[in-house]
């Protein structure tokens, strides 16, 4: 029997391999949304259109795709905070970006949980380079808010975010939360109007 030799490997196949993890995320976010993080993984990739071996090859646990999804989604949040700083409004950004932070929190909680369910160690390192980047966003979009007075020189990044955070978890669905956000706004902003 002949091995194939790896310096012949063809360039296209890690294209290859990564759209397949592209689809696989891509699936799971979409299940994930739909029917929660126990969704059967064969679904999702069923749904990706590869096969079991495929997804396993690229994430061996139900943990590894989750947190790989909940990771994407934190690098998206932080994606649009940084095209925001672009925004002329200085208040706009700020209120489009909690907004999002908002919504991520109050749907995307549980996934973020799951997926780290078990280790304690592995958590706290995950949580804690999430959260970093998420503060990291924050606060540069915070800080050209408060250049611009749009809001309170006194606010701290922790204090916002962990004012907005609470807003998540105590609305009743999105939508609560997005106007819990707005009252929240009229003390972040003092005497500003709503962007």
């Amino acid at each position: 029997m002949t091995h194939p030799d790896p310096l012949m490997a063809p360039r296209p196949r890690r294209a290859d391999a990564a759209r397949n993890v592209q689809s696989l995320l891509a699936a799971a976010k979409k299940l994930f949304d739909e029917h929660g993080p126990d969704i059967a993984l064969d679904e999702v990739a069923r749904r990706a259109g590869v096969g079991n071996a495929t997804l396993y090859r690229h994430f061996p646990t139900r943990q590894d795709l989750i947190v790989a999804v909940y990771a994407d989604e934190v690098t998206l949040l932080c994606e649009q905070g940084a095209d925001l700083l672009e925004s002329e409004s200085a208040a706009g950004s700020l209120f489009t970006w909690l907004e999002s932070f908002v919504i991520h929190v109050a749907t995307k909680r549980a996934l973020a949980m799951a997926g780290t369910a078990d280790a304690a160690q592995r958590r706290t390192t995950l949580f804690d380079h999430w959260h970093a980047s998420m503060r990291s966003t924050a606060q540069k979009l915070l800080t050209r808010a408060q250049h611009d007075r749009a809001v309170d020189s006194d606010l701290t990044v922790d204090n916002m975010l962990a004012l907005t955070s609470a807003a998540a978890l105590a609305g009743s669905g999105t939508d609560h939360a997005r106007q819990l956000l707005r009252i929240l706004w009229r003390g972040f902003a003092g005497a500003q109007a709503l962007p």
